[in-house]
C-alpha cells in the first residue's frame, strides 16, 4: 500500500487485495473450493438447523474458520513453496504444522455441528 492511503481510501485498497486473495484462492487452491462449496451448502442448513441466533452464528462461524484457517495455511505453503523447492525440515515442519490447524478447524466444526444436531434431534 501506498504511502497516504488513510480512511477511506485505506478501506479501499484493502478491500481490493482481500478479494485479490480470495479470487487466488479459489483458482489455485483445490481444497479451499472444497471447503467454499461445502460452507456454501452448509449455511442455509445451519439456519434451519439452529433454533436461535447463537446456533447459527455457531454453526456458520463454524465453516467460515475452516476457510479461515485453509486461507493462512494456503498462505504459508506458497511462501514456503516461493523460498525453494529443496527438501528443508522446517520447510515440511511449515507445512505440517499448517496442515494440522486446518484439521482442528475441520474438527472444531464437525464437533459444533454435531453438537447442535444431537441437541435438536436426539436432546
Amino acid at each position: 500500500m501506498k504511502p497516504g492511503h488513510t480512511g477511506w481510501r485505506h478501506l479501499v485498497h484493502s478491500t481490493r487485495y482481500s478479494l485479490k486473495g480470495l479470487g487466488a484462492a479459489y483458482r489455485h487452491e483445490a481444497a479451499f473450493r472444497q471447503e467454499l462449496g461445502l460452507c456454501l451448502v452448509m449455511t442455509p442448513l445451519a439456519v434451519w438447523l439452529g433454533r436461535e441466533p447463537v446456533e447459527w452464528i455457531l454453526l456458520i462461524g463454524s465453516c467460515l474458520l475452516v476457510l479461515i484457517v485453509e486461507l493462512l495455511n494456503s498462505a504459508i505453503e506458497n511462501v514456503v513453496d516461493r523460498i525453494g523447492p529443496e527438501r528443508h525440515k522446517l520447510s515440511g515442519r511449515a507445512k505440517d504444522i499448517g496442515s494440522a490447524a486446518v484439521m482442528m478447524a475441520l474438527l472444531t466444526a464437525g464437533l459444533t455441528w454435531g453438537l447442535i444436531a444431537w441437541d435438536r434431534f436426539l436432546g
